[in-house]
């Protein structure tokens, strides 16, 4: 599998990391005692506070931002752009949204800003790569 088939994976599974995240201890812990609902997995993490809740709105964005980084890394593809530079755009993307996801559980409104919109020049940037 080349490298941009890996990036690719790589941006699907960060949404599912960054759930994995939001739960992470509480699955250990009972349901009547604040542990995870998995009856109701929705509800459970919409009362969440702190970093959990932090985790659960970064996989939401994670979520968000796949459509656009997958629809420019295949039109790249389409309009036979230099796999290289498509390989180091995407992975400069990635890096950026990893950052994203850490600033986000840190708290880091501000800068987890300016990465945001880093990442989506990123996008950008793969989507006119050809």
């Amino acid at each position: 599998m080349n490298l941009i088939a890996w990036s690719l994976l790589a941006a699907a599974v960060m949404p599912v990391a960054c759930a994995g995240m939001a739960k992470w201890g509480a699955m250990m812990r009972p349901r009547r005692e604040g542990g995870f609902d998995n009856h109701h997995p929705r509800e459970w993490l919409a009362r969440q506070q702190g970093w959990r809740a932090r985790a659960n709105a970064a996989q939401a964005n994670c979520f968000e931002a796949l459509p656009f980084f997958i629809g420019a890394v295949l039109y790249a593809l389409l309009m036979q752009a230099p796999a290289a530079r498509i390989e180091a755009l995407a992975g400069l993307w990635l890096l950026l949204r990893a950052a994203y996801v850490a600033l986000y559980l840190a708290d880091r409104p501000s800068a987890r800003s300016v990465v945001w919109t880093l990442a989506l020049a990123a996008n950008v940037a793969i989507l006119f790569s050809a």
